[in-house]
């Protein structure tokens, strides 16, 4: 991923060389609107980060380049005041906190999968019992309904099992 600067400012590309290098990443700068708004639709970017006069100066501008930002992290910073190191520092903040954000969201998915299927699997085993314990099922239904009854019991092992054990590196 790379990132997008919007600024008239003189010096940007300097600046965006400093955090391409701090970063690892490349760094594209637009020097307005219509050159932010051409990048955003040649790709994605991981942060798009405007010059805070640019976005006071014009607010409609500003708000055209959020609107096609995607799913970059919007940035706002006041490139006469802050220098390279503290524009790298707060793209690295707000790059580690998405990456937190990202992985609380696929644990709580993860979980909230896990207790769907749990439950789906318990009810499962528990009808298939209930039907083998009826007297009135044919030699070959019983014989079916003991397979899902094993299938629904060793997947219940499974999920009951702790997620490394299992080998899910996803959480």
């Amino acid at each position: 991923m790379s990132i997008l600067i919007v600024t008239g400012v003189e010096g940007a590309r300097n600046c965006a060389a400093v955090v391409a290098m701090q970063l690892g990443m490349e760094v594209e700068v637009a020097d307005g609107r219509k050159d932010a708004l051409g990048a955003l639709r040649r790709r994605e970017f991981a942060a798009v980060v405007v010059d805070e006069t640019m976005a006071e100066c014009d607010p409609a501008s500003a708000e055209a380049i959020w609107e096609h930002a995607g799913l970059a992290i919007p940035l706002q910073i006041n490139f006469a005041l802050s220098g390279a190191a503290r524009l790298v520092r707060e793209i690295r903040a707000a790059l580690h906190r998405r990456e937190r954000e990202q992985m609380l969201a696929r644990r709580a998915a993860a979980a909230t999968i896990e207790t769907e299927l749990k439950s789906t699997v318990a009810g499962l085993l528990l009808h298939s019992q209930l039907a083998l314990n009826g007297s009135e099922i044919s030699s070959p239904a019983a014989e079916r309904m003991r397979m899902v009854a094993d299938l629904a019991g060793s997947l219940r092992q499974q999920l009951n099992s702790p997620m490394m054990a299992r080998g899910d590196t996803a959480a």
